[in-house]
């Protein structure tokens, strides 16, 4: 493939091995967060309210941690360990944090002198679209590309060598991924997701507890791989834990949470009608309300 060539080329080039160039990339991806159309693509795809893209101040931090490291890395001249760049480097993105999740490894495979080509995933249309045509404004198109593609395409991107492949989503697909690193030997990073029980044990406060619980439940409509999926209590905590939730819910959605603002919706029908088919089980204790149309699914707690 033409793009993974060209980056190949320019970092044999030594293009990317300069401080100074590193650094401005990675100013360069700080303004790209500037871009007003980050929230209206985010909106389209999933409703994500604009506070939720929050997400993205532990990526600024992160690129301006990368530029205080270039300022202090000649301070200390005793010991040093020698880490070398890895070549071309291929991002494989998932659609619950579409933006968030292509600018953190991004960052760190930047400042690292790397070559990479972005991968965004085809289920958030608007904000794929977004991501090809503003994210090569800002970097430099020699060293840095973004390939849109669907199953097929991806897969026959994957025959490309790299030298480095970041990938974060379901475990069938990361064996995919794995299977094709293999046949160069390539160092991949798998993010696979995983349960997320939750402990609470009988003498901790309430309200907190409840708050916590359902801030990270339902944050992008519970969508992310660190919400809580369930939660081992003792049966009295779980008396005094409902309705601490169900108060927690209503602090922060309001009485009718499909009107509220902050609440998002689920990312399109195929991923509506699997989780809907996962609500057979169980007793609804609160929420659980559902509408194909708008992809909402309320806020569904079961005992």
């Amino acid at each position: 493939m033409e793009k993974v060539q060209r980056r190949a080329r320019a970092w044999l080039l030594g293009k990317t091995r300069p401080m100074e160039y590193r650094v401005a990339q990675l100013e360069a991806l700080g303004h790209f967060l500037d871009e007003k159309n980050i929230l209206d693509a985010l909106a389209s795809d999933m409703r994500k309210p604009p506070f939720e893209l929050c997400c993205s101040g532990p990526v600024l931090k992160r690129a301006f941690l990368m530029l205080w490291a270039f300022s202090q890395v000649t301070q200390l001249d005793s010991a040093f360990i020698h880490k070398d760049l890895y070549g071309v480097v291929l991002i494989l993105t998932p659609w619950n944090c579409p933006v968030h999740i292509v600018l953190m490894p991004l960052i760190g495979a930047t400042a690292a002198g790397n070559c990479v080509i972005v991968k965004p995933s085809e289920t958030t249309k608007n904000t794929e679209r977004l991501v090809a045509e503003a994210l090569p404004c800002y970097l430099d198109n020699d060293c840095f590309a973004v390939v849109t593609a669907g199953v097929e395409e991806t897969t026959k991107l994957l025959e490309n060598k790299f030298d480095y492949i970041f990938f974060t989503g379901t475990p069938s697909v990361g064996r995919i991924i794995m299977t094709a690193a293999a046949k160069h030997l390539t160092p991949v990073t798998l993010e696979l997701g995983g349960k997320n029980p939750c402990y609470v044990s009988d003498n901790c406060e309430v309200q907190n507890v409840a708050r916590r619980v359902a801030w990270g439940r339902f944050f992008n409509a519970g969508q992310t791989c660190m919400a809580p999926d369930y939660i081992l209590c003792s049966v009295e905590m779980q008396e005094k834990l409902m309705p601490a939730l169900r108060e927690a819910i209503t602090e922060f959605y309001g009485s009718s949470p499909q009107e509220s603002p902050d609440f998002a919706r689920i990312v399109g029908d195929k991923q509506f009608r699997r989780i809907r088919t996962l609500l057979s089980s169980g007793r609804v204790a609160i929420g659980g309300q559902t509408d194909e149309q708008e992809c909402y699914i309320g806020e569904d707690i079961r005992a």
